[in-house]
This record gives C-alpha cells, structure tokens and sequence, in this order.
C-alpha cells in the first residue's frame, strides 16, 4: 500500500513537471501564466496546504483585468474538476476559499457566476472519490464536505447581498445592526434559514477527525472555523432582532423560525466535535433556547386563545338557532 502511494507521488510530481512545461510552451502565453500559477498552487503530493506565497500569486491574478480573472477562475475549475487526486483536490478548493475570503471583487465575481449557472451544487463533487487506499478514500469525504460548505458560503453570500468576510470591520457592523433592525421579518427568516444550512453543513462532518492530525485537513478546518464563527453573529443579531418582534410574526413565520432554530440546535453535537469546544459561543445557544421557548409559549397561548374564539362563536350560533 506504501509502495502504490509513493509511485503516485513520483507519477503526480512528473506530471505536474509536465504540465508547466506543456504551459510555458503553449501559444496563448497570457492564459499559460495564469494555468502556471494554479498549477503551482495545488500540485500533487505534499499533505501540505499551498503556502502563503503561492495563494497571493493566485489571488493577485484579480487585480489587472476581467479577462486575467476568468482565466484564472477557469484554470482553478478545470484543475478540481480534471483530478481524481484527493489532494489535488483538497488544495483547489482550499485555493478558492483564500478567493471568497482574500480575492477582489473581480475574482469573486468570476467565482459567483459559476454558482449562477452551475446551481447549489456548482463544485459537482458530490461522487468525488480516490479509491488508492483506505486513507485516501478517506480524505474524499473530507473533500466532498469541504466543496459544500464553499457551496453554502457562497448562497450565504447571495441571501446576505455581501460576503461574509467584508464584514468585519466595526463600522460595517454599525450599519449591519442598522440594517437589520430596519429589515422586514421574512427577510431576516431568509438570512437565518441560509445561515443555519452553513451551520448544518458544518457539523455533518466526517467520522474520520484523525485526519485533522495532516496540516493540510487541519488549515482547512481552521480556515471552516473563521467562517463559522462569522456566521455565528450573522444568527445571533437576527435572531435576537426577531425575538424582539415576537409578538408581530405571523403564525407561518413563527413556524419557520421554530424549525430554523430547531435545525441549528441539531447541529451543535456535529460542530461541538469538529471544533473541540473552540467557537462555543454559550451565549448564542443560551440565545436560541431561550428564544425557542419564549416561540412556544407564544403559540401555545395563541393556540389556545383561538380554541376560546371557536367556542365562543359555536355558542353565539347556538344561541341564535335557538
């Protein structure tokens, strides 16, 4: 078995040799150096996950042209998409999160659009699978785990109508807290329903936590949790918003929000296990059971106060036929 990962190592280096060599060589010099600059950010191999030098090379390629990024963006799908290597794979989508959360707009841009088009599933790694050894096959649930969670952050994104990342600044929170307060109550619902699915996507992680002990899974699970801990106060400002408007939500949007924190609160085991008790957070789920509660009082007492009204007018009609 070590015998059979170490030929695919040497194979995987010569063809990554290869390919540059075949690149520098092409006649479209301006699409080879972009294809040059992915290839080297995702070679074959090494357990490592691409170095810093190597995820600014990519990331930079945004900052001349529309017609540079596609390139890039392009170079970066057909790389993931041509491999049956699970690291290959692993350090192309880890490429394209280093672009949701450090690239320009333009290289975000070229990325939204194959979402667009592609639909909720645009990465189609549902079936990735390495089938060279038990490990590798593996470290494919991690890749599919990985591609839909970049998949969710990106409708996160969309619903949201910003990045995730482009909020951090503090007076970008001030306006955000405005925002929401003057947000209409099926617009937050729509936030916290896709919030809740990135949290969900998260916590259905793989059984094989070991695998974090490679720095590559590591750096990954690392860069989920930024993520997630960022999507942690998009649900807790949204959530405490419409705790306070309680009393003015329908009996549909009361639904909808008792199923979403339901489903966030199913999660918690999933995510609790990937992140050791880092990102815990206890005010937020202090939040959410609280809120949970106060929701079924509330529908409890309604349900109840309607069960008064029909019988009040089933005896008002009695009253008249008699």
């Amino acid at each position: 078995m070590g015998y059979r990962k170490n030929l695919r190592i040497v194979c995987g280096n010569l063809k990554d040799k290869g390919s540059l060599i075949k690149t520098v060589l092409s006649s479209k010099p301006h699409k080879s150096a972009v294809r040059c600059v992915i290839l080297r950010a995702t070679t074959h191999g090494s357990s490592s996950p691409p170095s810093n030098h190597r995820i600014a090379a990519v990331i930079s390629l945004g900052l001349e042209s529309k017609t540079e990024a596609c390139s890039c963006i392009q170079a970066l799908m057909d790389r993931l998409h041509s491999t049956s290597d699970v690291l290959v794979a692993l350090k192309c989508l880890y490429t394209i999160h280093n672009i949701i959360g450090k690239g320009f707009f333009i290289l975000k841009d070229q990325l939204s659009m194959y979402e667009y088009f592609g639909g909720r599933n645009f990465l189609k790694l549902l079936t990735f699978r390495d089938g060279l050894d038990p490990e590798t096959r593996e470290m494919s649930k991690w890749v599919r785990w990985y591609a839909a969670i970049l998949e969710q952050n990106l409708v996160v994104s969309e619903v949201l109508g910003c990045h995730l990342y482009s909020k951090r600044a503090k007076n970008v929170i001030g306006k955000e807290k405005d925002n929401i307060s003057s947000s209409l109550n099926s617009d937050l619902l729509n936030d916290i329903h896709a919030l809740v699915e990135f949290a969900c996507q998260v916590g259905d992680l793989p059984d094989s936590l070991h695998l974090q002990r490679k720095s590559l899974v590591y750096e990954i699970v690392r860069s989920v949790g930024e993520d997630y801990r960022l999507v942690q106060r998009e649900i807790g400002t949204r959530v405490a918003e419409l705790e306070a408007r309680m009393m003015s939500l329908s009996s549909s949007e009361w639904t909808q929000f008792l199923n979403s924190l339901t489903k966030f609160e199913d999660c918690k085991e999933g995510i609790s296990l990937l992140f050791r008790n880092r990102n815990r957070n206890d005010e937020l789920w202090d939040l959410v059971k609280e809120t949970k509660a106060k929701l079924v009082a509330v529908m409890k007492d309604r349900g109840n106060d309607g069960k008064r009204t029909l019988v009040v007018r089933l005896l008002q009609r009695t009253s008249r036929a008699s």
